[in-house]
């Protein structure tokens, strides 16, 4: 019988619905997986039990009355650490923030709260959300499940890993460059970054999403429903759109869909061979689904890419320069060399860089001119060692292993990272599709159509007996 930690919340809700089991034995079961798990994962900042059982008590009161009080009513959940929630901290995975409560709730968790979801805790991130790692001054290592050797991928880092963990189904993440689907892709989950505006965020910032990773297409369209509604706070907001989010757990027909294969991202790092082998396996089984499968030019350039590293760093730079000496020391040694070094970036470089998010967002419109989606890699590269905070483990070129994902921020549009196959380590491999912008219901659909005809999926990982 299946762990009451590893269904789904559309698989809990049927069984809130019809009495095989209640949220009390949800959450105990979810609460088992995570101190089996924790001490070798580190994938929670905060963590309380006894709110959470609270919680599942009055949600089981209503299921057993038949008043289920939201669409989440039950379903254990984590919010990631930098998605504010009232009279919490946000250090954004650096020591050197002082921590001062929140003074309310982010949009999210407002969202959520009315949902009655379950909020088991808040999940771990690196620091400032500037790289794909589980390395954090403030929160220490968090791992990947899947090899504890090796890394969950960033920003969402405690949420890709609490995820394939079985932390409860549903974990929302943020996005800036590709840090719900990177991480995402090498945990084995799915990731979805919604069309920009459609879920919002505070502070609102440009290509910055929310976006849920879960295990299931279904999962993550539910709680995209929940969160995705117009909230004054966030100025960049879209308005409310007719989507019926429920649909995306119809398989779209494929019979004559086009979907671009991008098999290069232009620049950054080369595709590993497993990734490519993978990923033009997913493209093969969407072609057997009646897709028309047309190779598409490589959307990034290498201005691009050292564009946007220009302007994040002078971005973060501009934002820790001013704090004292023995508080900036505290930053990951990674991220203060990466940052430090916009220092002497003249006006114009840093007007240039800003100006690449622009043209990575016109390229995109282009390539989507051709075709109905895309097809990518996730990342070039499978995931790397746990202490290493990059690939290259280089602050001077810091994203080269993110030029599949990171165009899609500035454009604005929605796109999924899947699991499509196994690295050599076990840890997982990603497949990434894109649609146009606000078509993220038919971008749902097409997921789900690559996860009915995908083969099985190995088994989640369990908690180790032991681990140093």
């Amino acid at each position: 019988m299946t762990n009451l930690a590893d269904l789904s919340a559309t698989a809990l809700l049927a069984g809130y619905r019809d009495g095989v089991f209640s949220p009390v034995e949800v959450i105990d079961a979810v609460l088992a997986r995570v101190d089996g798990w924790e001490r070798h994962i580190n994938a929670l900042y905060t963590f309380d039990a006894e709110p959470a059982r609270a919680a599942a008590v009055a949600s089981a009161a209503r299921w057993h009355r038949g008043e289920p009080a939201g669409a989440l009513d039950g379903i254990p959940l984590t919010l990631k650490e930098n998605i504010g929630t009232l009279g919490c901290p946000t250090p954004f995975g650096s020591a050197a923030t002082e921590l001062i409560p929140a003074t309310e709730n982010s949009p999210t968790a407002d969202r959520v709260a009315e949902a009655a979801g379950i909020v088991l805790g808040k999940t771990t991130m690196p620091d400032y959300g500037m790289s794909s790692s589980g390395l954090s001054s403030f929160h220490g290592i968090t791992r990947n499940p899947w090899n504890l050797a090796r890394n969950p991928g960033g920003s969402s880092s405690g949420a890709a890993a609490a995820g394939a963990a079985g932390y409860g189904p549903i974990h929302f993440g943020s996005d800036i460059g590709g840090s719900i689907r990177l991480p995402a892709g090498w945990c084995g989950l799915v990731g979805f970054k919604p069309s920009f505006g459609r879920i919002p965020v505070v502070p609102p910032y440009l290509g910055r999403a929310i976006g849920p990773l879960t295990r299931t297409v279904a999962d993550a369209a539910l709680a995209t429903a929940v969160a995705a509604v117009p909230d004054r706070r966030d100025h960049t907001t879209a308005p409310a759109l007719p989507q019926d989010w429920s649909m995306a757990s119809t398989p779209l027909d494929l019979t004559g869909v086009r979907i671009g294969l991008m098999s290069e991202a232009g620049t950054g790092l080369p595709v590993e061979p497993a990734v490519a082998a993978a990923v033009a396996a997913a493209a093969g089984l969407l072609e057997s689904l009646g897709a028309r499968i047309e190779p598409v030019a490589p959307l990034m350039t290498d201005d691009m890419l050292s564009g946007l590293n220009d302007f994040w760093r002078i971005r973060q730079w501009a934002q820790i320069r001013s704090l004292p000496a023995d508080r900036r020391e505290k930053i990951l040694p990674y991220i203060l060399s990466w940052c430090s070094g916009a220092e002497n970036l003249g006006a114009a470089a840093i007007f240039d860089g800003y100006s690449q998010f622009d043209a990575m967002s016109v390229a995109v419109d282009r390539r989507l001119d051709l075709v109905d989606f895309l097809i990518t890699p996730t990342s070039p590269v499978t995931t790397w060692p746990i202490e290493q905070v990059a690939p290259e483990d280089n602050p001077i070129l810091p994203f080269r292993h993110i030029a599949f994902t990171v165009p899609f921020n500035p454009a604005g549009h929605p796109a999924i990272s899947m699991d499509c196959g196994r690295a050599a380590d076990g840890t997982a491999i990603g497949v990434q599709l894109v649609g146009r912008r606000f078509d993220d219901v038919r971008v749902l659909q097409l997921a789900t159509a690559f996860e009915q005809a995908r083969p099985p999926q190995p088994a989640w990982p369990q908690p180790p007996a032991d681990h140093p």
